[in-house]
């Protein structure tokens, strides 16, 4: 593509993403529909009231009959292959109507069909084991899943006898001492680890001394289950996660909770016109932020002086100001949108900061800017790495550190100490650059032998592990190359910068698809999304052939489909999800970035 064609596609594309922006001074984005979500949904409607929700449930079941796939299988998003968890949940929500309702029993035929290809067979308690196996020691989700199938009936009325005792009663140690305890949940699941397990607990036979202890934790557990509920009811604002708390609390006998009342309504509130739900209500704090970062320097230019100020008062409001009662986090982080189900992040939190000092004044967002640095800092693991959520949890997956996070962190922090050097102590910039170095540190240990760095919070479906090896290398090197252009960085600390980069961009050169698009990994059908993130982080770099038809590739590929997005976000343990303003964002950086240049491609 010509210069003046690249130009006129990033035109094209700023005014999509203007359209997009809403009148409330910011982006929400729009997460995909979930078939898990619906599932739960319908589950938790169900054993609440069936009649008084019994429109909102046929209304579910409809969108479950028209989104099966061909093979009889639930993926996690309607674009996506099927998989066992989300078919057998759907199965066992199907199961509660499929008696009285032909098209049902029809569906959950197929469904059956499917998972017995599966090797699953959903009479016997071999549903349990494959499950377990699955999972392996994260009982996140596993046991929620077999939970539900066994208030649904799956495999029947010995259902409960396999399933593992999640130890509620620990949620009760104080917060500090909890990754101390070897929990088989991740950190932002404490809500499941105390309402499934105290349904597991009553529906699952226990020799006596084990029931005196825990019958006695079931009041505490659940007066804290209420502290940690937000005002929208909504745990984490997700529907999953909230739908599985308040179907265990009824068939525990717990339905009177005040918990499950305002669970219920959140649920009702965020079920979708054409009677689905998503898996979160949406990430709109972090959707804006990727609008901010698309437009790179033109930031100014595209969005009235107006536009800037409110996206920038909307990031002050919502920053967080006081101790969160989720997860005992200090203030200053921001989570994955506005409302209060939200928890601070490592990932969101860099991403604000980075947004403000793209729209404002440095001495406008000043104490907001060096709060969330603060709050950062602090977050860091011992091995120099950025968790998600919470500092020290390192057991289970979802709670370590990972590459992405941890370079994002450091370029929000670098940034810090570039735009406020000569106003930091002596104190604050060594802390500041001792978080820098060990985060440099962390990615330098984790670099795979091949350059690439994975991800967390995203994979592909089409790899093995499903891992994305793509997405977290030119994220990285991203944030690496923004950094390296500081002038506070020593040139020992520079050259370290290109050295981790160069490993990088090699490997990201090497796995481009012959089409000229990138996938997860080399061979894997491209997306609009991991083309062009791949793109941004070689602009610039020597591999100019590989940038140009990357180029093509995107610009045929949206004439052909548009902004179609990809199922290339993971959520909630592992599940699948794409929201509309990824393939948006990623597209405008990538020509943002190729437009600064002007040079990168013929003209």
């Amino acid at each position: 593509m010509k210069y003046d064609q690249l130009e006129k596609r990033y035109d094209e594309l700023t005014t999509i993403l203007k359209n997009r922006y809403n009148e409330k001074g910011y982006w929400e984005g729009r997460l995909s529909s979930s078939a898990l979500g619906v599932a739960v949904a319908i589950a938790a409607l169900h054993f609440h009231n069936e009649s008084k929700h019994q429109q909102a449930i046929a209304k579910g079941l409809s969108w479950l009959k028209r989104n099966i796939n061909q093979d009889g299988s639930f993926g996690d998003t309607p674009e996506s292959k099927g998989n066992v968890s989300t078919s057998l949940l759907v199965f066992a929500a199907v199961n509660l109507y499929a008696k009285n309702d032909a098209d049902l029993a029809s569906l959950q035929h197929k469904i059956a069909a499917y998972l017995k290809c599966q090797a699953i067979d959903i009479s016997t308690g071999q549903v349990t084991k494959a499950i377990l196996q699955h999972y392996q020691k994260d009982y996140t989700f596993s046991v929620p899943i077999l939970a539900m199938c066994g208030l649904c009936g799956i495999p029947g009325p010995e259902a409960f006898r396999a399933i593992p005792q999640l130890p509620f009663e620990l949620a009760l140690v104080p917060r500090r001492f909890y990754y101390l305890l070897n929990l088989s949940v991740v950190s932002y699941a404490i809500p499941a680890l105390i309402a499934v397990g105290i349904v597991v607990y009553k529906k699952k036979p226990s020799n006596m001394l084990s029931r005196m202890g825990r019958e006695w934790a079931i009041r505490p557990a659940l007066n804290l289950l209420r502290r940690l509920m937000p005002a929208s009811g909504g745990f984490l604002e997700a529907m999953p996660l909230t739908a599985f708390v308040c179907l265990s609390l009824v068939e525990a006998g717990y339905a009177d909770e005040e918990v499950v009342e305002q669970g219920i309504q959140f649920l009702c509130r965020t079920q979708r016109e054409d009677g689905s739900w998503p898996i979160d209500i949406d990430l709109s704090t972090w959707v804006t932020s990727l609008a901010v970062k698309s437009l790179r320097s033109n930031v100014k230019e595209v969005l009235a002086e107006e536009e800037q100020e409110a996206i920038v008062g909307h990031f002050k409001r919502i920053q967080i100001k006081e101790i969160h009662p989720f997860n005992g986090s200090r203030p200053g982080g921001w989570g994955w949108t506005n409302f209060s189900g939200s928890v601070p992040d490592g990932d969101d939190t860099p991403g604000a900061v980075l947004a403000l000092l793209r729209l404002q004044d440095k001495e406008k967002v000043q104490a907001e800017v060096l709060a969330a640095a603060e709050w950062l800092v602090q977050l860091q693991n011992r091995d120099g790495g950025m968790p998600t959520f919470s500092k020290g949890w390192g057991k289970l997956p979802f709670d370590q550190s990972c590459a992405d996070l941890t370079g994002h962190a450091l370029l929000a922090i670098s940034t810090c100490i570039e735009t406020y050097g000569d106003v930091l102590s002596t104190q604050v910039s060594k802390k500041y650059k001792r978080f820098c170095q060990r985060a440099l540190q962390y990615l330098r240990k984790h670099q795979r032998e091949d350059g690439s760095w994975l991800p967390l919070w995203f994979g592909n479906q089409q790899v093995d592990g499903h891992a994305n090896p793509v997405y977290g290398t030119a994220r990285v090197i991203t944030y690496l190359k923004d950094m390296s252009q500081h002038e506070w960085l020593k040139d020992d600390e520079r050259l370290r910068l290109e050295q981790l980069m160069h490993s990088g961009i090699r490997y990201l050169g090497g796995v481009q698809n012959e089409d000229g698009s990138w996938g997860g990994q080399k061979g894997c059908p491209g997306s609009l999304e991991e083309t062009a993130l791949a793109v941004a982080a070689l602009a610039g770099s020597e591999w100019r052939l590989h940038v140009k038809r990357g180029v093509e590739w995107m610009d045929t590929y949206y004439q052909q489909h548009g902004l179609k997005a990809s199922p290339i976000g993971l959520y909630f343990a592992s599940l699948w999800y794409d929201e509309q303003m990824y393939p948006l964002t990623a597209y405008l950086e990538a020509l943002s970035r190729l437009l600064e240049l002007r040079n990168q491609l013929s003209v």
